[in-house]
């Protein structure tokens, strides 16, 4: 294919080269699935971001990996499925869309369930529309054509069929429990769905007087509120002070009911009193022992928190309000006698921040430990589900091995509502995938799904279970890798793996890619309260997509929480402009080349074999690196190689035959200048899709996108050792000329007097075969090489394998200040041999390293001894001047 004019701008400009070209791949059909049988399917379902909101720096690290590896399998020839969607996130939801009718001076009840419902609709679309946005200005390779949303009808009849399985197998129940409630979002929450604080509170001590008028018992609670619903007092069973009162009964204070003291081991003798209050209502422990002793459950509060009609004269009075007013008449009764400052842990809702109130209620609920143990043995197992890190494996373990029921019932109307109909008159339960045929004599349970069970199903469901024929199903489940943050392997991933086992008898997912938190650059959580948050289309407005997704991708390893600077994403957007520099100069001395042109059969010259064979070992880390999903490694293989060997090196060399003479070398040059930066723009492509994309264009090339053009493989024939020894020998040679005329202030354009001493007839040849770069970036007015030179006396030195280098600076050197510079080089070459020997001396070291890497270490011992020599033989000689 023949290559277009060029028309790279001079400045790297992100905003100009990203317009438009999402447009254009989406217009391609690139990121479609094939269906191809004739390649590797390759899966990740993207973990589906909330309809709440925009996205934040999080999803941009999180979707930029994903589409790192998605780029990557399908430029290996996968038939790659990168699944988009997005969650309903029922109480975020709600809550989002009551804050607005608030605004409009309504409430969900003026609306009615119907039309609430259809107003949540609205917002979903509307925000649905802007996270597509957002994904398409970071550039990711989604599948629209696959695009799934927890609340569609094919997820819908997923759902349903999983609870109405579930209840079959007697896994799902319905029962009276103490759940976590919120009484500000008005539903019941699961443990996760709370979050502990340490609050200053207080423990309230008071005497129950006993009903024979006998005495009274000592107690204590951290919410005096709860004690109008008291049923019992409970003592130690073998407590002395106490036995002889089980069978008693005490007189609650201002209710005046008689309740009786029991005995139960879960009193410990040692806490406070001894003696405990017993609230069967308002908490979880207390509840169990109401079961064991068969007590009333006296339920004194409303959903939202307030007293309800069992309180007596504190009915309608909030709870905190109702708190200070008993403790005030418990005071004036003389029955609260101590009030002890606690520092305490209290449950608050993660959506809406309440105090989580423990209350009595009728909810759904899975059987977890059934399906937990399940989980538990496939880690035992071939097929297991592997945690990268393999230290997430023990979190999630540790949460199974200790797993309660989950509470799946939520009291909203914005969610899938429950399979469930209770019958008008008898209050029979039928559960089923629709209502009961009489179904006017039926009613639906009022309550939804926690929002975790829909997408628990998420990588089965989106692929078109329960119909196992499906043809997604079939080919794409089990997905490749999950890629999801630290913070919820208990919510989601946990789910994922034990619903995944019980519905399709596999595992979710090969492997489970764990990112830490985005920080600020202090280490900070970034949060609205701090005011430190980044909206990640703002940075991309300012420096590019590509800049944002490589600083995301590389700034961490696997595992650990990432620091967000915008002076680093800076400093990748500088990384880009190189890239186009180098990649502009290289286009516009192709000279309208054509892919069909490319030709290394030429001469190459030691540059053009080093760099080749440069490519191969960045080809080889670049490609392993990334399937460990090392990417942070990744990228600093890419960044050294593109900067370091192709940019400053490479391209300088390249120079010399593309504006010489040799017709030749030139198309060689122009040839290999083509091949490294096309196979360059492949491997940075998966992290920088937009610049890679315009550069590759722009080249000689075949197909239509870089995107489906091949991964590059290594090439044995493009490594040539012996060249890259000569070429590291040049770079070290040149190297230390610059270096010694920056210490004595002599500029390149000066030209100098140069000689190099090679220790053997092979590097000597080296050298005179070389000797065109010498002249070229060292400038000597006269350029000396042998192995027998007569050594000058005053002269700058330079100690590199193989050779000495000898600049006679007559009139700008200084004796002390060399023999200072070479004594410091002395000691670096000590430090060296210490630690190299250190290694070879070490029995751990030289048992498990591999015989290659213990024959580099002797090599660098011999090399670094020679040079030390040679550096001591020179002081002496100086000293001696």
């Amino acid at each position: 294919m023949e290559t277009k004019e060029i028309t790279m701008p001079t400045k790297y400009d992100p905003q100009s080269i990203e317009q438009g070209r999402y447009d254009w791949w989406l217009k391609g059909k690139f990121f479609e699935a094939q269906n191809d049988e004739g390649k590797q399917p390759y899966t990740i379902v993207i973990p589906p971001p909330n309809v709440t909101g925009k996205l934040h720096l999080g999803h941009a690290w999180d979707t930029t990996l994903q589409d790192i590896l998605t780029r990557m399998k399908r430029m290996q020839g996968y038939d790659v499925l990168w699944l988009p969607g997005m969650d309903h996130a029922g109480i975020a939801t709600q809550a989002k869309v009551e804050e607005k009718l608030r605004g409009e001076g309504k409430s969900r009840y003026d609306l009615g369930r119907e039309k609430f419902v259809e107003e949540t609709w609205k917002w979903k679309e509307e925000y649905a529309s802007h996270i597509r946005q957002q994904w398409a200005k970071l550039g990711l390779g989604l599948d629209y054509s696959r695009e799934r949303f927890t609340l569609d009808e094919g997820l819908s009849a997923a759902v349903r069929e999983v609870f109405v399985t579930l209840y079959k197998k007697g896994l799902i129940y319905r029962g009276e429990y103490i759940i976590n409630w919120d009484p500000s979002t008005k539903t019941a929450l699961s443990d996760i769905e709370v979050i502990y604080k340490d609050v200053q509170g207080a423990f309230y001590h008071m005497k129950y007087p006993l009903a024979d008028g006998s005495g009274h018992i000592e107690v204590a609670t951290t919410r005096p509120e709860t004690m109008l619903g008291d049923t019992a007092v409970a003592v130690h069973p073998e407590d002395e002070r106490y036995k002889h009162l089980i069978g008693k009964t005490v007189i609650l204070p201002i209710v005046g009911r008689e309740i009786p003291i029991v005995g139960d081991d879960y009193v410990d003798i040692e806490f406070g009193s001894g003696a405990v209050k017993i609230t069967p209502a308002h908490d979880p422990n207390d509840f169990e022992i109401g079961n064991r002793h068969n007590l009333e459950r006296v339920l004194v509060m409303n959903e939202d928190g307030s007293m309800n009609d069992r309180a007596g004269k504190y009915q309608g009075m909030d709870r905190f309000e109702c708190r200070k007013q008993i403790v005030k008449d418990l005071q004036e009764q003389g029955i609260l006698f101590k009030i002890e400052e606690h520092l305490h842990s209290v449950g608050h809702s993660e959506r809406s921040g309440a105090v989580v109130e423990p209350y009595l209620s009728t909810q759904w609920f899975v059987k977890m430990q059934p399906l937990a143990d399940e989980a538990i043995a496939l880690q035992n197992k071939e097929n297991k589900v592997n945690f990268v890190p393999e230290r997430f494996e023990k979190t999630y373990l540790h949460w199974m091995e200790n797993i309660r029921d989950w509470c799946i019932s939520r009291q909203l109307w914005w969610g899938h509502r429950i399979p469930a109909w209770y019958h008008k008159e008898t209050g029979e339960v039928f559960v089923g995938h629709e209502a009961p045929a009489d179904s006017e004599n039926w009613e639906q349970d009022k309550d939804v799904l926690d929002t975790w069970f829909s997408s628990a199903l998420w990588p089965f469901s989106t692929m078109g279970w329960p119909n196992v024929e499906a043809e997604d199903f079939k080919r794409f489940f089990p997905t490749g890798v999950l890629v999801t943050g630290y913070d919820i392997i208990f919510f989601w991933v946990s789910r994922m793996i034990f619903q995944s086992l019980e519905f399709t008898g596999d595992r979710p997912f090969k492997d489970v890619l764990i990112h830490g938190l985005v920080r600020d650059e202090q280490g900070r959580k970034m949060s609205k309260s701090l005011g430190n948050g980044v909206d990640p289309m703002d940075v991309i407005d300012k420096y590019g997509a590509d800049a944002l997704r490589y600083f995301l991708s590389t700034g961490s390893s696997p595992g650990q929480d990432l620091r967000f600077s915008f002076e680093k994403v800076e400093s990748t957007w500088n990384f880009a402009n190189k890239i186009w520099n180098a990649s502009r100069f290289a286009l516009m001395n192709m000279d309208g080349m054509t892919y069909d042109e490319i030709d290394f059969s030429g001469e190459k010259s030691v540059a053009d074999k080093w760099i080749l064979t440069q490519l191969n070992e960045t080809i080889d880390h670049v490609t392993k690196l990334s399937e460990r999903y090392e990417f942070g490694e990744a990228g600093r293989a890419l960044y050294n190689f593109i900067w370091d060997d192709f940019c400053d090196w490479y391209i300088e060399m390249a120079k010399i035959p593309l504006y010489g003479d040799d017709v030749v070398a030139k198309k060689t040059t122009r040839s290999i200048l083509a091949h490294v930066l096309d196979q360059t723009m492949r491997l940075l492509h998966p992290f920088m899709p937009f610049i890679t994309e315009e550069i590759w264009q722009n080249l000689p090339h075949e197909g239509e996108s870089i995107t489906t053009a091949k991964w590059p493989e290594v090439n044995p024939a493009y490594s040539d050792e012996q060249a890259a020894q000569e070429m590291k020998m040049l770079m070290e040679m040149i190297r230390s000329v610059r270096n010694i005329r920056a210490e004595v202030n002599t500029p390149m354009s000066k030209k100098i007097k140069m000689l190099v001493k090679a220790k053997d007839d092979s590097v000597l040849t080296a050298i005179e075969k070389n000797r065109g770069y010498i002249e070229k970036f060292c400038n000597p007015e006269e350029l000396q090489i042998g192995t027998n030179l007569e050594t000058p006396e005053k002269a700058m030195t330079a100690v590199i394998t193989g050779l000495e280098i000898y600049l006679p600076l007559e009139g700008l050197l200084n004796i002390d200040e060399e023999i200072a510079r070479l004594e410091k080089e002395y000691d670096k070459l000590t430090k060296e041999v210490e630690r190299v020997e250190k290694k070879l001396n070490n029995e751990g070291f030289m048992k498990k390293a591999p015989e290659s890497v213990v024959t580099e270490e002797r090599a660098k011992e011999k090399d670094y001894r020679e040079k030390r020599a040679l550096v001591e033989a020179r002081i002496n000689e100086l000293k001696g001047l």
